[in-house]
């Protein structure tokens, strides 16, 4: 599904985000990425997702090099969750959703209805399989953290991507919010077969709901282990 070699990121000034990391991911597979702040995390999942340019390395997604040729396509596969929620607070949850089908570009367009009746009952849709069909026309930031990050959820799944990346979706949550997005996303990756690589500092989370998780610190990976095999001298390689 997703095969990572030698990948390589040095920041203007100085850092090494990504020292020579190799990372392979099945389809299908819910793999957690464990790590301090600064460890490497966020950018290791922007650089899948070309956010983020590498200095060195290749990146195979489904057995082809993602280069600048094919890069949107990938795109049009991969869908992406961000910690900060990363929604237009002025619009109501369905056209958050609905700014899923758009390039950022063009986001703007949502405001105006610009979609189809099909691509409406989508997103309608999406929003159920989060839990917020009630809250569809309520506008965003009147709504909880937890509800928002489920927003996003939504409008990462409504393009049906094949790879999700979430990058620490939970860290602004209550745990009982925490737990409900983990599930979701789990639910997502088993009904859906959707391959799920998500950040994460919450050691426990990692351990119930991924099959398998990477300890990664100062752009290194340190372990790479099934869930079932996490233990305390594992953590203790990457919390210090």
């Amino acid at each position: 599904m997703l095969e990572i070699k030698n990948l390589k990121k040095t920041f203007d000034s100085g850092t090494e985000a990504l020292s020579g990391v190799n990372l392979k991911v099945k389809k299908g597979e819910f793999l957690s990425i464990l790590g301090p702040s600064g460890s490497g995390k966020t950018t290791l999942l922007r650089s899948i997702n070309g956010l983020e340019s590498i200095e060195s390395g290749k990146i195979f997604f489904e057995n082809e090099k993602i280069n600048n040729q094919n890069l949107f396509e990938v795109q049009k596969k991969t869908g992406m969750i961000f910690q900060e929620f990363n929604l237009v607070n002025n619009l109501s949850a369905i056209n958050n959703v609905l700014s899923g089908l758009l390039n950022s570009s063009s986001k703007f367009l949502s405001m105006f209805y610009l979609f189809t009746k099909d691509q409406k009952l989508e997103a309608l849709s999406c929003l159920e399989t989060v839990g917020l069909l009630d809250k569809a026309y309520s506008r965003v930031d009147e709504l909880s953290g937890g509800q928002r990050q489920r927003v996003g959820i939504a409008r990462a799944i409504i393009k049906n991507p094949k790879l999700l990346l979430a990058d620490e979706p939970v860290a602004s949550l209550d745990p009982k919010a925490a737990n409900l997005v983990m599930s979701l996303l789990k639910k997502i990756n088993k009904e859906f077969n959707i391959t799920v690589i998500c950040n994460l500092h919450q050691v426990d989370l990692a351990s119930k709901y991924s099959d398998r998780v990477v300890g990664l610190l100062d752009g290194e990976i340190m372990f790479d282990k099934t869930a079932s095999n996490i233990n305390k001298i594992s953590i203790g390689e990457i919390y210090r």
